[in-house]
């Protein structure tokens, strides 16, 4: 299990698909070399210099911290995506152990309050490749949340926070800005914006902060488009074994419509708990 996920356990349709957006709508830094992890004497990588250092800040309408069933503590990061039924939310698979139901989302959530309320998974879907053998290029799923009644009618949540829009992976150089929430409770959001590298297929970003509770967590990039989120944190090591270079699995359309295709036919996953992230002991 992550480091970013392994204190977890104490407490629709192709039309989504932007590929052109997700992958291609943001500039490439032409001439940028992406930044690597240099060992230190004794073997532990340390950060690249130059590495930047996530900020807190305010929060985002459509990006919330996930509190497992029961818990008080958020344990992983989710985010809201554009999609018909207009209430779809984008996680990491090995956040979700289970069905899904009951987990909570807390969209804009700051210094322990609720802007924007909370609201309750009522299912979860992903890639079978992840269910049944979990592949870290499929570590990502989909929840769906209950409606709140407003005025007697059932109100969804993208028409209460907005949504961004779901794309394939981005292209090295890219930049994505990903907001984040650190496993806790009562704080901020950190934020961080950096460029994306390829690390054995991966996407992959260098931004120190990103820790325990930051999976799940959207890489948005800016495109000519609008916001469209090209990642979440996962992937690689569930996301990492240091916190200051995290992964995501490799988006493309094929891995995007086969958890579409299950969440627009309500065909639900179950999800095994998350397994060994492969990190090193000396990981943090």
């Amino acid at each position: 299990m992550s480091p970013r996920a392994r204190r977890t356990l104490v407490v629709v349709t192709t039309a989504l698909l932007f590929a052109a957006c997700g992958s291609s709508g943001g500039a490439a830094h032409l001439g940028h070399v992406p930044a690597r992890p240099t060992p230190r004497a004794g073997g532990k990588p340390s950060a690249p210099a130059g590495t930047p250092t996530a900020r807190h800040f305010g929060g985002l309408a459509t990006v919330g911290p996930l509190f497992p069933p029961g818990a008080t503590i958020h344990t992983c990061t989710a985010s809201v995506v554009d999609s018909p039924a207009r209430d779809l939310l984008l996680t990491a698979a090995h956040c979700i152990t289970g069905s899904g139901k009951g987990y909570v989302f807390a969209p804009g959530y700051h210094d322990g309050v609720e802007p924007y309320g909370t609201w309750t998974v009522v299912a979860a879907y992903g890639v079978p490749s992840w269910i049944a053998h979990q592949a870290p290029q499929s570590d990502l799923a989909f929840l769906t949340v209950a409606p709140h009644q407003l005025h007697g009618k059932p109100q969804e949540i993208q028409d209460v926070t907005g949504a961004d829009r779901l794309g394939s992976a981005p292209a090295p150089g890219a930049r994505v800005t990903v907001p984040a929430y650190v496993l806790g409770s009562n704080d901020k959001p950190i934020t961080c914006t950096a460029h994306v590298y390829d690390h054995a297929g991966y996407p992959a970003f260098n931004c120190h902060r990103y820790a325990a509770g930051t999976s799940g967590a959207p890489w948005i990039e800016r495109t000519s488009h609008g916001s469209v989120v090209v990642g979440v944190i996962g992937g690689l090591h569930q996301g990492g074994c240091f916190s200051w270079t995290s992964y995501s699995a490799n988006f493309t359309s094929t891995m995007l419509r086969s958890a579409l295709r299950s969440a627009s036919r309500g065909v639900t996953s179950s999800f095994p708990p998350a397994g060994s992230d492969g990190c090193p002991a000396t990981g943090s």
